[in-house]
């Protein structure tokens, strides 16, 4: 295939991934419209997701568009300029090599026919003046300049610029993309490409061992000619032509060499221009960088804070207050790319070896810098305040609401730690703290000994994170007081199992307070972990003695850890399974009228449970039944689902969330019902005998199941109203509780 063929090859594949990536984006935002509040759903996960690997391939094939040109351009230019007059020449140079052999030859001849008579050596004289006359230099000119043919018209290879019309800017003409979804690919390719140039130059100084001169002949032959007769070996054989294939593939290698350098030189511009800096996102979204988690402290906080537009310009920041900071950290697959990734980025105006400034801070005029003490400084890193673990970058985007406000955070890269300066300057602006041969922490300026100290002198100076942003560190932004330290709890034994990972038996060691612990799995996707701590950010909220209640959460390091109340009773399904011949009608009727007292609240607070049932509630000191496990919860007075009903446990779900995916509070009332009817059953089965989806044809036909042997008729009529088929006609959860509490002081 030739390279003409090949570039063709690789616009067509291009334009495949771009056709990928409409369609991609524009069945995403088909769905993303159908759920603008909530930003969930299995099938808007599944269609994100697609989005985000086609848009990677769309990166992708960009990127090696881009290298391909520039390989093509090189190596028609090389073919142009060097293999075309380097062939002319060693034909030339071929010409002449035989005609210096031929000229040794005849020399030979007539110095071997000398019969010395005086009119043989006339006849002798003449011929041989006539060859040393020859001039092989001379031979091939004429013919050359009658025969030539003019230079041959470049050939150009253009990037064809309507590839990329509708890709939101993010990709350029001839210019490589560097973000999340390529930064990896990018320093492969350069290792890779470094590699093949430092093979490239040995097989070169193999090749140019004997050095070859003008003549076409070798300079350490040793059959020497010169313009004499008496100078000629008369048992030295004529001297032979110089072959062609060493300076052929000398040739080759050095147009191999042109290309490899052209690419390399790209890739490390590109890199060079990201600096410290994170790779920013590819792939473009059509929720702002609060996908995921929202608020924790239940507000909604406008994350876009206003940009001076006058004050930015100074510094060269070319944020805009427009731009969407979109971020899929979830569809980005780790890379094995470690030694080149835990390497610190260079700027090259940046020293290589920059002094360590002394440890005196001064206060800076440009802001409302606080000064730093020097104890601040020795303090360790997750002493410091400003120091938020292993916080998710949504909740970073949530804290820093000012100019000026930063934290600092941990993040996990192809198993590597690595720590990233979060900081809000017109828009949210992530900085991988580099770390030097030394040991040493900077980012484009001066080394420290320490992060603390780095932070201190970064705030106190004045001066920007780095050149490109103009990011400049105002106001440290402290954890929360519900934010622990995962050294502060001390896992004891493990009491069981959820869907993000084991669940603890813990002790607080600042106040020796026993607690449960749930831990999120160090491998699950940041996706997940997300949706994990979002039930920490619902239950901070609440504050009711039938919710359970919410200690902290712990995101200093991995795991992740929800610390709750411990409640002693354990799952409500077990206790009542366990203590089924000691439990009386009232204690049950109390039982419902505790779950409906915590429902009450929840739906005071427009938060949908989504998953009520006695597998998720617990029992606590005498007998008191508290709403556990948010983990399907959401805080909203609608919510639409679109996709598969694997995690949707489908007994205890209201028809028309089964069937149209629409989730209110009285969907969680459905949900009451049936977990009335497991408590007055003292923990049967929902349906027994019964698959799910023979259980959701009969309900949809009208079947309802039967009352539990000894249930009130009271509560079992509560129970058919709750399964209401059309939502309207249920009781809402203040109207229960006034019935049940009604029942039970009867």
């Amino acid at each position: 295939m030739t390279l003409s063929e090949e570039v063709q090859r690789k616009q067509s594949e291009y334009q495949k991934c771009l056709e990928s990536y409409k369609q991609m984006r524009a069945k995403f935002e088909e769905n993303y419209l159908k759920c603008p509040t909530s930003r969930g759903g299995r099938k808007l996960d599944e269609t994100r997701d697609k989005y985000g690997k086609a848009c990677r391939r769309l990166h992708r094939a960009h990127n090696e568009y881009v290298l391909l040109l520039a390989e093509a351009t090189e190596c028609e230019r090389a073919l142009r300029t060097a293999a075309l007059p380097t062939l002319m020449d060693q034909q030339r140079r071929q010409g002449e090599a035989t005609a210096t052999s031929w000229k040794g030859v005849l020399l030979e001849v007539v110095q071997r026919s000398d019969f010395s008579t005086d009119k043989f050596r006339e006849i002798q004289t003449k011929i041989e003046t006539t060859i040393q006359n020859l001039r092989p230099q001379d031979e091939y000119k004429e013919f050359i300049e009658k025969y030539k043919s003019p230079p041959s018209t470049p050939v150009t290879f253009n990037f064809d610029e309507s590839l990329v019309e509708d890709t939101s800017g993010k990709l350029q003409p001839n210019q490589l993309t560097v973000d999340n979804l390529t930064v990896e690919w990018l320093k492969e390719k350069l290792t890779e490409l470094e590699a093949t140039l430092l093979d490239n130059r040995e097989k070169q100084t193999a090749l140019q061992g004997p050095e070859i001169i003008g003549n076409g002949v070798c300079k350490n032959n040793n059959t020497g000619l010169s313009n004499g007769v008496n100078g000629i070996d008369r048992h030295s054989p004529p001297p032979l032509p110089v072959t062609t294939s060493e300076p052929i593939k000398l040739l080759e290698l050095r147009v191999a060499e042109r290309k490899c350098a052209k690419q390399a030189e790209m890739i490390r511009s590109a890199l060079a221009e990201l600096g410290c800096e994170e790779a920013p996102s590819g792939c473009p979204d059509l929720s702002a960088e609060t996908v995921g988690v929202d608020s924790l402290d239940g507000s909604s906080p406008d994350h876009q804070s206003k940009f001076d537009h006058q004050d930015r310009s100074s510094i060269g920041s070319k944020a805009s207050a427009d731009t969407l900071r979109l971020h899929l950290h979830s569809i980005i697959p780790p890379r094995p790319f470690f030694k080149l990734f835990t390497r610190p980025f260079r700027r090259k105006s940046a020293p290589s070896s920059p002094a360590l400034p002394p440890k005196t801070y001064r206060s800076s005029s440009e802001g409302p810098a606080d000064s730093v003490s020097v104890s601040e400084t020795e303090r360790t890193l997750v002493e410091q305040e400003w120091f938020h673990g292993v916080l998710p970058r949504e909740e970073v985007v949530r804290l820093l609401r000012a100019d000026g406000d930063y934290l600092v955070r941990e993040t996990t890269r192809n198993h590597a730690r690595q720590l990233v300066l979060s900081v809000c300057w017109g828009q949210h602006k992530h900085f991988i703290v580099q770390t030097t041969p030394e040991g040493h922490y900077r980012f484009e300026g001066a080394a420290f000994p320490s992060v603390a100290e780095l932070i201190a002198w970064q705030r106190t100076s004045g001066v920007p994170v780095t050149a490109r942003s103009g990011a400049l560190l105002r106001r440290a932004v402290p954890r929360e007081n519900w934010e622990l330290n995962n050294d502060d709890v001390q896992l004891l034994d493990k009491i069981g199992r959820g869907n993000f990972g084991d669940v603890y038996k813990a002790r607080l060691k600042s106040t020796s307070q026993e607690v449960a612990v749930k831990t999120c799995r160090v491998a699950l996707p940041e996706e997940q972990k997300r949706t994990f701590l979002q039930e920490g950010r619902i239950l901070k909220q609440y504050q009711h003695p039938n919710i359970v209640r919410l200690i902290g959460i712990a995101v200093q390091k991995q795991p992740i850890m929800i610390v709750m109340e411990l409640v002693p009773g354990g799952s409500l399904l077990t206790f009542l399974r366990t203590r089924a011949s000691t439990l009386s009608s009232r204690s049950l009727l109390a039982m419902c009228r505790d779950a409906a007292g915590g429902m009450r609240y929840l739906e005071s607070k427009n938060c949908i449970h989504r998953d009520l049932a006695a597998r998720n509630c617990l029992v606590g000191d005498d007998n008191i039944v508290k709403i556990s496990d948010f983990g399907m919860s959401r805080e909203e007075e609608e919510y639409i689902v679109s996709g598969g009903m694997k995690q949707i446990p489908i007994k205890w779900t209201a028809p028309e969330a089964l069937n149209f995916g629409k989730y209110t509070s009285l969907c969680d009332v459905w949900s009451y019902g049936v977990l009335m009817w497991e408590i007055f059953s003292k923990g049967d089965t929902p349906y027994a005998g019964m698959s799910n989806s023979r259980a959701r044809e009969k309900i949809d036909t009208g079947y309802r199941m039967p009352a539990p042997e000894g249930c009130m008729e009271d509560v079992y009529a509560l129970m058919l109203r709750c399964w209401e088929y059309e939502p309207e006609k249920r009781p809402h959860f203040h109207q229960i509780y006034t019935i049940i509490d009604n029942i039970y002081n009867r």
